[in-house]
This record gives C-alpha cells, sequence and structure tokens, in this order.
C-alpha cells in the first residue's frame, strides 16, 4: 500500500483512498464523495484542481477521514452532512441517515396535495429530512415535527434554522405529547426494524445508526399499530396518512389500517427498486 504523501493532488488522495476501500469492500466513490465533502467542493472544482497539490492539513484530515470510513463509520457522519430532496442536511449519529427511498415518501405526498395551505405532521421526523423537504417545497403548509429523541429534534431544529424553513418541532412518543389538533397529512418513517433481522443488517447501520430509530417490536409493526389506534382525533375527516415501510410488511400494514379504517383506501405502493415501501390511507378519496 502506498503512502499518502504531505502534499498529494486530489488525483493521489483519491488513488490512495480507493485502495484503501477497495480492500474493505467499500466502494471506491466514496473517496470522491468524501474528499469532495470535506473541501467543499463541487464535481467542477475538483476536476479544475485534480493536479493541484492539497495543503499538509487538507492531506491529514482527508487520511483521517478515510481511516474513519475504512473501519465501517457512514461518511455522512464523518462529513456531518447528507443530502435529501436538493437540501443538505447535517447528520450526527442522533439521527438516521436520510435514505433515497424516503424521498419517494416526499414525492407522493406532494403528487397528491396541491393545496396553497396544508397542516402537515411528520411524526418521527429525525433531522427533519421529511418535514424540511415538504415545507421547501410548499412554504405556505403549515408544519409540524415530532420526535421521542430531544437529540434527534436539537438536529432537525438546527436543519430548519440553516435552511431559513419555519417549523413546529415537539418533543413527543408519537402522537402522546402533541396538543389535541387536527392535520390535513400525518407521515411518518417510524422504526420498523424486527429485532430478529440485526444478524442480517450492515455492520455499518447497526454500529453507527441510532438504535431508537432502527427497530420496533412485534416483527417491526409495533409503531404501525400504536399510530392506527390513535391517529383518528389528529386526522381531518378527509385526512390522509402516509407511512414507510419495510420491504416485506405491505400486507401486514395494509391489513392493521384497514382493520382500523374499514372504509378508508389502503394504498401500497413500490419504490424505484420495486420493493414495497410505502402506504397510503385516505379517508376521503378526494378524487386521488
Amino acid at each position: 500500500m502506498p503512502t499518502l504523501k504531505p502534499n498529494a493532488t486530489p488525483f493521489e488522495a483519491l488513488r490512495w483512498a480507493s485502495l484503501c476501500f477497495k480492500e474493505q469492500n467499500i466502494d471506491p466513490s466514496e473517496a470522491r464523495y468524501l474528499l469532495m465533502g470535506q473541501l467543499g467542493w463541487n464535481q467542477t472544482q475538483l476536476l479544475s484542481n485534480y493536479r493541484t497539490p492539497l495543503t499538509p492539513t487538507q492531506v491529514t484530515e482527508f487520511g483521517k477521514n478515510v481511516r474513519r470510513r475504512a473501519v465501517g463509520e457512514p461518511t455522512q457522519y464523518i462529513l456531518g452532512r447528507a443530502p435529501f430532496y436538493g437540501l443538505e442536511l447535517r447528520v450526527t449519529p442522533a439521527v438516521l441517515i436520510p435514505r433515497p427511498e424516503t424521498e419517494e415518501l416526499v414525492d407522493w405526498i406532494l403528487q397528491d396535495h396541491r393545496e396553497t395551505k396544508l397542516r402537515v405532521l411528520d411524526v418521527g421526523t429525525g433531522s427533519g429530512a421529511i418535514a424540511l423537504a415538504l415545507k421547501q417545497a410548499r412554504p405556505q403548509w403549515s408544519i409540524t415535527a415530532s420526535d421521542i429523541s430531544p437529540d434527534a429534534l436539537a438536529v432537525a431544529e438546527q436543519n430548519a434554522e440553516e435552511l431559513g424553513l419555519a417549523v413546529n418541532f415537539v418533543t413527543s412518543d408519537l402522537l402522546e405529547g402533541l396538543p389535541q389538533q387536527q392535520f390535513d397529512v400525518i407521515v411518518s418513517n417510524p422504526p420498523y426494524i424486527a429485532d430478529a433481522e440485526a444478524n442480517v443488517m450492515d455492520r455499518t447501520v447497526l454500529d453507527y445508526e441510532p438504535r431508537l430509530a432502527l427497530f420496533a417490536p412485534h416483527d417491526g409493526l409495533a409503531l404501525y399499530e400504536r399510530l392506527a389506534h390513535s391517529v383518528a382525533p389528529y386526522l381531518t375527516v378527509t385526512g390522509a396518512v402516509y407511512l414507510e415501510i419495510g420491504y416485506h410488511q405491505g400486507a401486514a400494514v395494509q391489513s392493521l389500517w384497514r382493520q382500523q379504517f374499514p372504509t378508508a383506501d389502503v394504498e401500497l405502493r413500490r419504490d424505484l427498486a420495486g420493493q414495497d415501501r410505502m402506504v397510503r390511507i385516505q379517508l376521503e378519496k378526494k378524487g386521488l
């Protein structure tokens, strides 16, 4: 393995990092993302400086970051940032790293609802990803975001402040800490992984992401069950609930919500990878 010179160019630094990552079966392309994130560069800036030596401080920091990634720490936590729906969000180990599949849930809501004014609740907001993406796309909507974790809410509030987006944040275990009010849309990407699935999960997720935001009892269905039994007072008569689910939970989640809301339209939707990923519960169809 070659050493990383203190005055290495981006080309040399990326070549070194790619070799490190290949040894650990990590996608070598992550090296480029890691370096651009560290330096605050885009692709054009990287290419235009490809053969320009980095400073020793930049090289040292990059070397440390590569070694952190090589032992499993996610790139997003190393950089403290993650992209989501065109936004750049601050992330810490107190929150899940936003996933591309969740962007599809945001898309579904925005496609369904083009009203100027809407009251929306994001349950289990984490970094604030869903709430902030919706607020960015629909500035006139009134959006509330809740989470059981004060540390997660602190991250979400910081993201809202940095992005200049007005969202109301509330500490709440699902709906229990919320004042009694009604929403047109309630969305949630709750913990839904069964404890039995831990042995087949990526170690990077298990070792670094918050277990509180990953696992749920009763084969991962416990929070969907609690929501289904408690959500009615918080919905308008034409309200809708949007849920992200595990790829094998579609039938079970549909069944429990149909039992609770027999006249509702309960639709399952797959993600771009062809996996069951989202459920919409529409109390009245409203022409959707």
